[in-house]
């Protein structure tokens, strides 16, 4: 959530600043438990927006994708 978000922190997390009207843009990211960014989406309109269910299968598919990487190295 990104209530109150200032231009410098919007700047700081890498998320996309909507200068006409003066606000953060939504920017959504998945960082692993490294802290490595994974996947990181933006969106000007509601299309494009990853919703709950989305960003689960996402995960998932993620994970599964790991698992299959470790299996094939061993």
């Amino acid at each position: 959530m990104g209530w109150g978000v200032s231009r410098e922190e919007a700047d700081a997390i890498g998320a996309w600043w909507e200068p006409r009207r003066d606000h953060i843009q939504p920017s959504e990211f998945l960082i692993s438990r490294s802290g490595k960014l994974m996947m990181s989406t933006y969106s000007n309109s509601p299309v494009g927006r990853m919703d709950p269910g989305e960003t689960l299968t996402l995960i998932k598919y993620l994970n599964q994708q790991r698992a299959n990487a470790k299996q094939d190295s061993a």
